[in-house]
This record gives structure tokens, C-alpha cells and sequence, in this order.
């Protein structure tokens, strides 16, 4: 009997086989009760529709993707203060935050990290007042030029413990499985009550696609059982959420990438 109470489906997964109730009632059948939703998905089916599959099948949402990119949206405050209200319309648990890279034409790491801080500052008073936390996602080095220039879980909670309450971090073994300090850090997050979510997948070698060649897990070189400890010893409960960015695994049908998820998730993690 396959054990998926502790495991969400982050609906990147299977975004090329399925639209969103699709992707819902697949999961739903196969005993997930949870998954992660992307804002694209909620709008291509209407937020109040959305929620609506949502809770008629029976999951719950561990997370909306994504807000963040304060360094290059131009309009980043209000879009984000948006994908707020999405995540509190769908009940997720918290918003997940890629902060984004270096400006058009800049060189300046420094600079573009403080317009991070101050961007989730002057975001936080909206978040709090909504009751949604907002999970900074500390991304691989390789990100920090287009996608995130936070790319350490040392960085992700120096920004949490400048900025209070309602923040915390995502524990992503894609990004964060090389760093030295690993292990501190995630006993540090777990001190401090930051831990809001646990994506998997894993990483290839070789890896062909910076962006769009994760591995299914045991696939690739990322020791789960001693992430799973760590994070377990870190006091965090919450279910381990597959998150798998893939050409290959978009080629396979919906049914078949979510079974193996489940194996997966069994056997490796």
C-alpha cells in the first residue's frame, strides 16, 4: 500500500499532460491530498473555479507558485500583493517567493539583494494582514543571474531574521543539496520556526538543462533519507512536495509521472 499523506504534488509536474482539474482529479485519485498550484493555472481557470476543484476533491494547497522578482517586475509590490489574495482565495498554506536576479544590464549582486530586502519589507505589513506567509526560496548559484539572487538558506534566514514574523524559507533539494552548510542552516530554520515547505526532486549528472532537467527521485546524486532527517529533526511536519521541471518526465502521461512520484517518494525518500 503506497503512503501519500506526507506527499504534495507541485503542479509544475505535470503542467505539459494536464490543465488544473485534470492535474486535481489525478491526484485525487491516486490518494494525494495535496498539491501545489501555479498562479498561470489559476487564472486560466478562474480563481473562484479553481478553488472550487480544489475543494471538491479533497486536497489541500501547500503552497501557491510563485510570487517575488522584486529586482526586475515593474510593477512587483502590487503583483504580489495580488498573488496574496490568490493564495488566501485557495487556502494555501503559504506564497512561495523566487526574489529574482540581477536588473537588465547590471552587474551589482550587492545592490540587487538590499532591493530584495527592501521589497519583501514594504511586502510583509499586506501579507501579514492577510494571515499568508510568504516562503523565501533560496535558489541554486546558478539562478542568481535571472531568477534569484538569494542562493543560500544562510542568506534566505539572515532576510527572515531582519524582517520578523510571517516570513520563513522553502528546504528545496534541487537547490540546496551542495551547500557546506546544509545541515546547520536547517537546524537553525527549525530554531527558528522558518521552515514553511519541502520541495523534492533531484538533481542529474549530467544535468543538460539548467532549467528543465530535474530528476524523478533517485535519479541523481541527492542523499533523501539524510535531507528527510534533518528536516524532520528541524521539528517541520508538513508533506515533502514534488516539484520536477522536466522535458523527459513532459513527455510521459500524467497517470504514469504521479505513480511514480508515489514509488518514488516510498522507496527513496
Amino acid at each position: 500500500m503506497s503512503h501519500t499523506t506526507d506527499l504534495s504534488i507541485n503542479l509544475a509536474t505535470i503542467r505539459a499532460q494536464c490543465d488544473l482539474r485534470a492535474a486535481c482529479e489525478a491526484c485525487a485519485r491516486h490518494g494525494i491530498a495535496w498539491v501545489a498550484p501555479w498562479r498561470d493555472q489559476l487564472a486560466a481557470t478562474g480563481l473562484a473555479e479553481a478553488a472550487r476543484i480544489l475543494a471538491g476533491n479533497g486536497l489541500k494547497a501547500t503552497g501557491l507558485c510563485r510570487g517575488g522578482m522584486f529586482t526586475t517586475a515593474p510593477d512587483a509590490l502590487d503583483d504580489n500583493r495580488r498573488a496574496i489574495d490568490e493564495a488566501a482565495a485557495i487556502g494555501a498554506t503559504h506564497l512561495v517567493l523566487v526574489v529574482g536576479g540581477l536588473p537588465a544590464g547590471s552587474r551589482d549582486l550587492a545592490a540587487a539583494r538590499r532591493r530584495v530586502a527592501d521589497g519583501l519589507a514594504a511586502l510583509l505589513p499586506y501579507a501579514r494582514a492577510a494571515g499568508m506567509p510568504l516562503a523565501i526560496e533560496p535558489l541554486h548559484p546558478m539562478y542568481a543571474p535571472d531568477r534569484a539572487c538569494v542562493n543560500t538558506l544562510a542568506q534566505a534566514l539572515d532576510l527572515c531574521d531582519a524582517l520578523g514574523d510571517g516570513v520563513g524559507v522553502v528546504l528545496d533539494t534541487y537547490h540546496l543539496w551542495w551547500d557546506p552548510e546544509l545541515w546547520p542552516q536547517i537546524a537553525r530554520a527549525g530554531r527558528d520556526g522558518r521552515i514553511l515547505a519541502h520541495h523534492i526532486s533531484d538533481f542529474l549528472v549530467p544535468t543538460r538543462d539548467l532549467l528543465n532537467d530535474r530528476g524523478m527521485m533517485g535519479d541523481g546524486v541527492i542523499d533523501f533519507p539524510a535531507f528527510r532527517r534533518a528536516v524532520a529533526a528541524a521539528g517541520f511536519g508538513g508533506p515533502q512536495e514534488v516539484e520536477i521541471f522536466s522535458t523527459e518526465w513532459a513527455q510521459k502521461p500524467g497517470e504514469a509521472v504521479i505513480a511514480t512520484c508515489i514509488e518514488r517518494f516510498n522507496s527513496v525518500c
